[in-house]
């Protein structure tokens, strides 16, 4: 059975997409720590993410880099990531903008106006 994240790669559920390329598909967590909090996906689904060929593992790292830049270029803020591998069983690493309000764990409730507003801030 598919992922939920295997799901949005393929259209099947909406996502707030901001990058794509051949090997990963980014978008808004719609659980968000900080506003722009963005997850990176393989487009391969893998549990885990050391299970990735190396070839997989290099492109999403790439992709990571590329997109944590451009994050932080838009927000002015310093992009953490985390990688936790418990809450999906898709590879993917989470991208967040600090800010002064953030707490470690605690989820922001935005509408679904803000999550536009923010994709179309940190699309590309």
């Amino acid at each position: 059975m598919a992922s939920i994240f295997t799901k949005i790669i393929e259209g099947e559920i909406p996502s707030y997409k901001i990058y794509e390329d051949d090997k990963t598909y980014a978008f808004l967590d719609i659980n968000p720590e900080t506003k722009g909090h963005t997850l990176v996906v393989p487009k391969v689904e893998v549990d885990k993410i050391y299970e990735l060929s190396d070839e997989d593992w290099g492109a999403l790292w790439a992709s990571v880099k590329k997109i944590a830049a451009h994050i932080e270029e838009v927000t002015g803020r310093r992009v953490i990531m985390k990688v936790i591998g418990t809450d999906v069983p898709h590879a993917h690493v989470h991208l967040m903008p600090l800010d002064e309000t953030w707490e470690y764990g605690r989820t922001l409730k935005l509408r679904d106006e803000e999550f536009e507003e923010i994709r179309d801030k940190l699309a590309f």
